[in-house]
């Protein structure tokens, strides 16, 4: 049996993970925010994020007042503790990321996509509104 190999992060893990005040890290670990990109074209707000390895079905897509939340789950079925990691970083547990859009949009156009692994949510522009000049009307009062 080859003699195991020191790694210095691993240590700090375990060291961290045994503060009291640090208790529930490995809570927090199983959450993930997931990276997002955020681009425009000429009629529509596209994010896009990777979600390798999560199904479809487990992704909940909304957006509500200009702002857009994307979040769900991960789980691996048949998590075997008995494997000798030496670095395990894949991740799986909930994840949940909001960005606001930076434009308007028809909300209740918003379409979410699946494919090779990522969710591709396009938001149609909605029309500007356009503004309307308002006359400020001066009122004299009779004196009396």
């Amino acid at each position: 049996m080859l003699p195991r190999i020191w790694d210095p992060f691993q240590e700090m893990e375990e060291m961290m993970s045994s503060l009291p005040a640090l208790r529930n890290a490995q809570q927090m670990q199983k959450a993930f925010v997931p990276a997002m990109d955020v681009y425009e074209d000429k009629n529509n707000v596209v994010v896009e994020t990777p979600l390798a390895g999560i199904r479809p079905e487990d992704v909940e897509v909304s957006v509500e007042k200009g702002v857009l939340t994307v979040q769900g789950s991960s789980s691996k079925e048949h998590e075997v503790d008995e494997k000798n990691y030496y670095r395990k970083e894949v991740r799986s547990g909930s994840f949940f990321r909001q960005v606001a859009l930076p434009t308007q949009v028809k909300e209740d156009k918003v379409v979410a996509e699946f494919e090779n692994g990522v969710l591709k949510i396009t938001c149609p522009k909605a029309s500007p509104t356009v503004s309307k000049k308002i006359e400020v009307k001066v009122v004299k009062k009779d004196k009396k």
